[in-house]
């Protein structure tokens, strides 16, 4: 039984400025975020150092230039056929790329000043990520390029530059029918520079695995990759998650342009990291030349060990771990792709809040930010490569790109992440077209060779569908399978391949709207409904798909498969199915999570599974036309076997979850519930059939009040970091008003400027940096940048007939 062990996360980040003329001594890192300006469409002579940029807007780098609209139907409108949904002919979709202008070529320009000693030393310039076929300059020349837009990439500018001030510049393009998603426009990550001594450790030079672990002890093998000429020493230092030296090892090698340097740890009494525990180490890569310490590369890492088996799934720390994961885009909602890590944190806080503990990035490489999150709150993570291979799922998609740039690609995504206790596997496809073909097996041998090459700690996936790839060579060159929904197959595999393990990469794309509730409660396929809402009921899905009932029962049923990855745990930006060829859509009905932020009700049906906390969630909501409604279903997501309904005290009868009835084994289902004005109740029974929590709703009165709550109650003077104001509409009781429409007015005083606004509703195509927002379901959010100085925010909401609210934040150091 093949195990994979620890290794450790990347690189150094010293957030320092060298904007002012100073001296150099080791590594300076500077993050290039403020004072870039930027234009739309293409320019002549726009990388020379002396072109007049001075009407180009100013921007702060990560940037979406694309987030701020107009929203428009026409927008990289597709007509095509989508094999994976089993359509026959080509449709015209509209709000694939959520309707938004990412088409087309932009410009970035950013002077900087290097220090007086520049001479001696080495620069480079380094991307997490620009969208998309990146061309950059330095000083008017062409340094390099990099066209897949989720790729991490870094040039040597050494040789372009001039003591004093420099212009770099970076032209874009983004073309049409090139993904099936809103990709985003723009340089959306970070972008750093980074000068070194001559003699340093190469850019993701460190490379940490942990081949022997046990409670007792642990051995850890560092590869460090050194440039430079001469007698070198690499001092190695390891440090615990309190910050403590623990050990450390010094060897002197003479290097000739670039060595590889081994080195073997052993530490006692590991702190191991699992998802409840996410210790953390740091190693410090110390490089001396001339008994001087020149170079200092900074990289974390934590201890674990985990294996799949073929009997029963995942095991971490030698304990089997369900995998409860769900797949998630890189777009952040309102404030589209521009990469923030308090939008990110908060995600997955909401998302920790259910139960899920694993992130499938699909289906790119994801921010290094995301991945740091993911290695301090306690995520195991699928780092995913591609969409498309050669065979070509969108005109303009990877398949251009294949030839040359897939191996760059993905050796570029295992050497920036294989260091990140997190990542438990890497995935190099997702519903790869190849996979249908005689000779895909080929390319899949191909990617699956060059992850073991780079990274043989971990084990490589793909998310596959249909039956053929189980057949034709092709999932046998993974050492996982992933099989995205057909739950059907999970059986029918095993018994034709009892020594494969398995997981479910991709499950459910269950379609909602939150808080939108259809009293007809039949499941059902690809409903379209005149006002383009699905039902809240977890009920409604899409004719390749399935409810979170059948998912979890297919999981139930075959113990073998480790967990699954639920499409999606945020709705996300474009694919808007099933209301893919209608308009306004702009978003995705797929998420349990909304765009804003806002659990759906199968949030609590998640959280009912995957958490021990106590759950019981009641749905509908409780305000509905007596004159047109007389009877209702009403459902409980609970983690308790049985409850009582009560309708203004009076009882509607005992339900107890039924194994053998899909639809009633996990959840409580009371249907032709008499419907009046009041209070719905339901009484939930322990074992003993004795009342063990209770939980209510009641008819609210007319909107009366605007609610604002705050989970973040202070936020970092940093100029990017995001507080997340969220708005109930309530009555003059304090109930909330579950159809509440209101238009709410954001003002923003103090230490705090409005960054965008947002309701969950994917019809709403009101600009996302507008400061008025109607309350889509009695809900609306507005999202607060500090401005870069300590003090307080406050945040006011106004709406006509309702009574104002404010909300104060602090804003610290």
């Amino acid at each position: 039984m093949k195990k994979y062990h620890v290794y450790l996360i990347l690189s150094i980040i010293f957030l320092t400025s060298c904007s002012k003329s100073q001296s150099i001594e080791g590594r300076l890192v500077e993050t290039l975020k403020t004072d870039w300006k930027f234009t739309k469409g293409d320019v002549e002579k726009a990388e020379t150092l002396n072109f007049d940029d001075a009407n180009w807007e100013t921007v702060r780098v990560p940037h979406d230039w694309a987030i701020y609209g107009p929203f428009d139907k026409k927008n990289d409108a597709q007509g095509v056929k989508v094999h994976a949904d089993g359509e026959k002919k080509k449709k015209l979709r509209l709000g694939r790329t959520a309707g938004l202008p990412h088409i087309g070529i932009g410009w970035y320009r950013k002077t900087f000043k290097t220090p007086d000693n520049i001479k001696d030393k080495k620069l480079f310039v380094e991307f997490d990520g620009a969208m998309s076929h990146a061309q950059v300059y330095v000083n008017g020349e062409f340094v390099g390029e990099w066209p897949y837009g989720y790729s991490s990439f870094h040039f040597d500018i050494s040789r372009f530059i001039t003591k004093g001030e420099n212009t770099l510049a970076v032209r874009l393009e983004n073309k049409e029918q090139s993904s099936r998603w809103y990709p985003g426009a723009g340089i959306y990550r970070n972008v750093r520079l980074v000068y070194t001594d001559k003699a340093h450790v190469k850019h993701w030079g460190t490379y940490i695995t942990t081949p022997k672990v046990t409670n007792a002890n642990a051995e850890v093998h560092i590869k460090t990759s050194v440039l430079g000429q001469g007698d070198l020493t690499l001092l190695t230092e390891i440090y615990n998650s309190k910050n403590e030296l623990i050990t450390k090892h010094k060897m002197t090698q003479i290097v000739s342009g670039e060595s590889e340097i081994a080195q073997t740890f052993k530490i006692d009494n590991p702190d191991m990291w699992s998802i409840e525990t996410p210790l953390n180490y740091k190693v410090l890569s110390k490089v001396i030349k001339n008994e001087k310490e020149v170079d200092v590369y900074k990289s974390t890492f934590g201890i674990r060990n985990f294996e799949f088996t073929i009997e029963d799934g995942f095991h971490l720390n030698g304990k089997r771990v369900q995998i409860q994961g769900v797949c998630m885009h890189h777009d952040l909602g309102p404030l589209g792709t521009a990469i923030n890590v308090s939008a990110l944190k908060r995600q997955l806080d909401i998302l920790k809040g259910m139960g899920c503990n694993a992130i499938r990035t699909s289906h790119n490489s994801p921010a290094p930010e995301l991945l740091k999150l993911c290695d301090e709150m306690g995520f195991i993570v699928m780092d995913e490569a591609f969409d498309e291979w050669k065979k070509g799922k969108n005109k303009n998609g990877y398949m251009h790109l294949w030839d040359e740039w897939a191996e760059k690609d993905l050796v570029s995504l295992i050497h920036r992440d294989r260091n990140h206790p997190s990542i438990f596997m890497w995935s190099v496809g997702n519903e790869i077209l190849e996979q249908f073909t005689d000779e895909g097996w080929e390319k899949a041998k191909f990617l699956v060779d060059i992850a073991h090459r780079e990274d043989s700690t971990r084990p490589v996936t793909i998310g596959m569908n249909k039956e053929a790839p189980a057949e034709n060579n092709f999932a046998a060159q993974f050492d996982v399978k992933g099989w995205n929904y057909h739950t059907h197959l999970y059986p029918w595999l095993k018994e034709k391949h009892p020594d494969w393990k398995f997981i479910a990469s991709e499950t459910q794309s269950t379609v909602a709207s939150r808080g939108y509730f259809d009293l007809d409660t039949k499941p059902t396929k690809h409903y379209r409904r005149d006002n383009m809402q699905c039902s809240d009921y977890a009920l409604d899905y899409c004719n390749w798909s399935n409810t979170p009932d059948v998912g979890f029962a297919m999981l139930d049923d075959n113990p073998h498969v480790a967990g699954e990855f639920v499409w999606t745990g945020f709705d996300y930006l474009g694919e808007p199915s099933p209301y893919n060829i209608e308009w306004p859509t702009k978003n995705s009905y797929f998420g349990i999570v909304d765009l804003a932020g806002f659990p759906k009700s199968m949030y609590y049906m998640y959280k009912a599974r995957w958490t021990d906390e106590d759950v019981l969630h009641i749905l509908p909501h409780w305000n509905w036309d007596a004159n047109e409604v007389k009877t209702l279903p009403v459902h409980v997501f609970t983690n308790f076997d049985s409850a009582e309904l009560f309708v203004n005290g009076k009882s509607q009868g005992i339900r107890t979850k039924n194994p053998k009835e899909v639809y009633e084994r996990y959840r409580l289902v009371w249907n032709d519930v008499p419907y009046e004005a009041g209070e719905v109740k339901v009484i939930a029974l322990n074992a003993n059939g004795k009342p063990a929590m209770e939980n209510s709703i009641k008819t609210a009165l007319e909107p009366f009040n605007i609610k604002l709550t705050n989970n973040y109650s202070e936020i970092k003077a940093d100029g990017e970091s995001l507080t997340f104001v969220e708005v109930d509409i309530i009555d003059k009781d304090g109930n909330f008003c579950p159809l509440a429409d209101s238009n709410i007015t954001f003002t923003v005083e103090g230490e705090g400027v409005f960054e965008a606004s947002g309701n969950g509703n994917s019809t709403d195509i009101t600009s996302f940096q507008s400061n008025q927002r109607k309350a889509f379901n009695g809900k609306c959010l507005a999202i607060i940048r500090s401005t870069g100085k300590p003090g307080k925010i406050v945040v006011k909401a106004s709406s006509e007939g309702l009574k104002s609210s404010e909300i104060e934040i602090d804003v610290v150091e």
